[in-house]
């Protein structure tokens, strides 16, 4: 009698897991399917703003500074939403824009005594 009733419980409880697991396998689906969405929506927007030769420049950046092309699009999609950009963005504008968005260097000097 016991041992129906553990069996039983076991039966149920991997049920229960295996549930769980098709549930977050589901939602993981649907996030990368949003995000998946998102970066199609995205270059379609920069493909508008930017001239092909701006693409490529950031494209080239993108691989050493990932982090910092995210952001200066997040700000041209900003600005092209808002209706603040008047046509595509050539390459030359965007070196400005990159120049302005860079972080300050700081020079450090050492003196040898």
């Amino acid at each position: 009698m016991a041992d129906d009733e553990l069996a039983e419980l076991r039966r149920k409880r991997m049920e229960q897991i295996q549930k769980q697991q098709m549930d977050s396998q589901m939602m993981a689906a649907q996030q990368e399917q949003a995000q998946a969405e998102m970066e199609a929506k995205k270059s379609a927007l920069m493909r508008t703003i930017l001239t092909p030769e701006a693409r490529e420049r950031l494209n080239a950046l993108r691989m050493t500074r990932p982090d910092f092309v995210s952001q200066i699009e997040a700000q041209l999609i900003m600005l092209a939403q808002s209706g603040r950009l008047r046509g595509a963005i050539t390459d030359e504008q965007l070196k400005a824009i990159l120049k302005q968005a860079q972080p300050k260097k700081r020079d450090i000097t050492i003196t040898r005594r």
